[in-house]
């Protein structure tokens, strides 16, 4: 019988969780494994459906040996910082070892910036190119191995990382602080549970025909429906929170000694919000600003805007 083991890893956090919830009603359950760091996360519904659970997590390398033990295909979603040398190494050894057990098709998720291209000035992008890169010379290697690098686009629900960690529910706010001036070029956001499941549909294509795939080696972007400049994503905050709120361009230095932002980008001792601005620069040039339709053609309908997701979650209690 042709082995078609999925295994998705992560299968919990927000993006691993939306994709598993999505599959799962794409794909049947007892081909698909779920490997967690914390596998007692795993909803027993899934396990109930027939899923696999394991355990493995990205720090713990030889936990990583076995995980992928007679699985054909990967869903291999990025290591959860924007530290870009132990970033490269977790996602390599995850591949490594999944090459190992067996492997020949890998989904990986990357991020929308670098304008559809192969460069950035964004240091949060520097891992998911460097490791796009290795996918690609592993299947120039071995023509039995292939890839799909999906570029998730940015999360609608991800602003405040953009916007000095404004939060919509407890800050009384009126002035946002960012080494960046408001004006276009801006972002495509995009509702991650929708980009969960557009991944996910992805996913099952290839399940259902891997013969047939015709995204084998290549680099895909699921954006949001259109662009927004940074301005007018503060104004649909300020239309949300129902007060003026406004951007003041300030210098990199004032923006990264911010409270908010220190506190934000401050990941294992490391203060990295003068690294993370580089994503204002990215921003700038006009990287994130690509729009592509296969969001919503792989929905089959509308994605969500903006302003809609966040003023639902903001509605929430």
């Amino acid at each position: 019988m042709e082995n078609k083991k999925i295994a998705i890893f992560p299968a919990s956090g927000k993006l691993g969780g939306s994709l598993v919830k999505h599959a799962l009603r794409l794909i049947p359950a007892h081909h698909i494994v779920l490997i967690s760091r914390y596998p007692t996360r795993i909803p027993e519904s899934y396990r109930d459906a027939g899923a696999t659970v394991r355990a493995a997590d990205y720090d713990s390398p030889n936990t990583l040996e076995n995980a992928f033990s007679q699985v054909k295909t990967l869903f291999l979603i990025s290591y959860p910082t924007f530290q870009h040398e132990h970033r490269t190494k977790a996602h390599k050894l995850a591949i490594d070892s999944a090459l190992r057990s067996g492997v020949k098709h890998i989904f990986y998720t990357s991020l929308a910036f670098a304008g559809g291209g192969d460069r950035s000035v964004a240091h949060v992008m520097q891992a998911h190119l460097d490791t796009e890169k290795y996918l690609a010379i592993l299947a120039n290697e071995d023509s039995s191995f292939s890839y799909t690098s999906i570029r998730e686009g940015l999360y609608s629900e991800s602003f405040p990382i953009y916007t000095a960690f404004f939060n919509i529910k407890s800050t009384s706010t009126s002035e946002i602080l960012i080494p960046h001036d408001g004006q276009a070029p801006g972002l495509a956001w995009a509702k991650l549970d929708e980009l969960g499941e557009a991944s996910a549909l992805l996913l099952a294509r290839f399940y259902a025909a891997p013969d047939h795939f015709s995204d084998k080696n290549r680099v895909l972007l699921l954006s949001g429906p259109r662009e927004w400049s940074l301005n007018e994503t503060v104004q649909a905050l300020s239309r949300i929170v129902e007060r003026e709120v406004s951007i003041r361009q300030v210098s990199v230095d004032e923006y990264a000694a911010q409270p908010s932002v220190e506190s934000g980008l401050t990941i294992n001792g490391n203060k990295m919000a003068k690294q993370w601005a580089t994503a204002y620069d990215a921003i700038r040039k006009g990287e994130t600003k690509v729009v592509s339709s296969l969001l919503r053609d792989s929905l089959g309908r509308e994605p969500e805007d903006f302003e809609t997701t966040i003023r639902a979650i903001a509605t929430q209690r």
